[in-house]
């Protein structure tokens, strides 16, 4: 004979809803979106924040590496940057170095891109030459012109069949800077061509088309669309370029060592300098974050003018 048993499953009380369960979609969604930036966020604290603030701790003392020896001195390093009697030539060519780069770097590269946005025989070639410089190391790019621009360099030489006396390119203060930028522009001068060209090309012809029609000439067409069209693209190259020639150190450090007579010395290679050949740790930390605010104060300027300067298309 058959038996029933009470089922195990208990009604629930009324009014009483069921807990939701802890892993939600929200829940996992967060939990993903932290594990995809957590080894950009673990970089960023062991190459960027610690570092500054071990800059900041060294800036307050003053540090021997060798002796070991090692002071608190407070704000005796940040004074001390009004009394050094080099550090306005050395802002002065910073500013000159970083100044002919951006003008040089952001001019070239867009005049580049103009001209190679066109369809004619050789256009991948012409781009491919220009860009070819970038992936070139640093150090053996700089090299190479430093033979160039020796005094009995491939230059002079060219310039004397032809009877010009070529100067000393990097013993004379004016040349040595004109030739650091130079170096510096013909290396880098590729990968603004690179995001120019890609601005030009989505810019829509349909606008052009119209502009002709309407009987708008090529510099009416270049400077009412094209520019503000590519604005955001302006402001782009704008910051990686002023950042990246605040950092520039292989060019200087190869081909002048920062002379002659201080010419070329920008303040990254004065960082250097104190840090490491004159052993001012704390000195050389304070000139370190000197140069993190103008980064960041540069950085800071442009990108509250875009507002001003950068179309945004609605």
């Amino acid at each position: 004979m058959a038996t029933l048993t009470p089922s195990r499953v208990q009604a629930k009380a009324p009014g009483t809803t069921a807990k939701p369960p802890y892993w939600t979609t929200r829940r996992r969604d967060v939990l993903a979106g932290y594990l995809f930036i957590a080894p950009q966020l673990v970089g960023v604290l062991l190459f960027v924040l610690i570092p500054v603030g071990l800059a900041v701790w060294y800036s307050l003392n003053d540090w021997n590496v060798f002796t070991g020896e090692q002071t608190f001195v407070g704000a005796d390093n940040y004074a001390a940057l009004a009394d050094d009697p080099q550090l306005p030539s050395v802002l002065g060519a910073t500013a000159l170095f970083c100044g002919g780069v951006v003008v040089l770097n952001i001019g070239l590269g867009l005049l580049l891109a103009v001209l190679l946005n066109r369809r004619f025989r050789g256009a991948t070639f012409f781009r491919t030459l220009f860009f070819s410089p970038v992936v070139v190391s640093v150090v053996a790019w700089t090299l190479v012109w430093g033979f160039l621009l020796q005094d009995n360099g491939a230059i002079n030489s060219l310039l004397d069949s032809v009877g010009i006396s070529g100067p000393n390119w990097l013993q004379h203060g004016d040349t040595a800077m004109v030739s650091v930028i130079v170096t510096q522009v013909v290396r880098s001068v590729g990968v603004n061509m690179v995001l120019f060209l890609a601005a030009l090309q989505g810019v829509p012809t349909q606008l052009y088309e119209a502009a002709r029609i309407d009987g708008a000439g090529s510099r009416a067409i270049f400077t009412r669309i094209t520019l503000p069209l590519i604005s955001p693209t302006l402001l782009l190259t704008a910051i990686i370029t002023v950042v990246g020639a605040l950092q520039s150190f292989a060019q200087i450090a190869v081909l002048t060592g920062g002379g002659p007579e201080l010419s070329t010395t920008v303040l990254v290679y004065y960082v250097f300098q104190q840090a490491f050949e004159f052993n001012h740790i704390g000195y050389g930390s304070t000139l370190a974050l000197m140069l993190l605010s103008f980064v960041m104060l540069l950085t800071l300027v442009q990108w509250q003018l875009r507002r001003k300067w950068v179309f945004h298309e609605q």
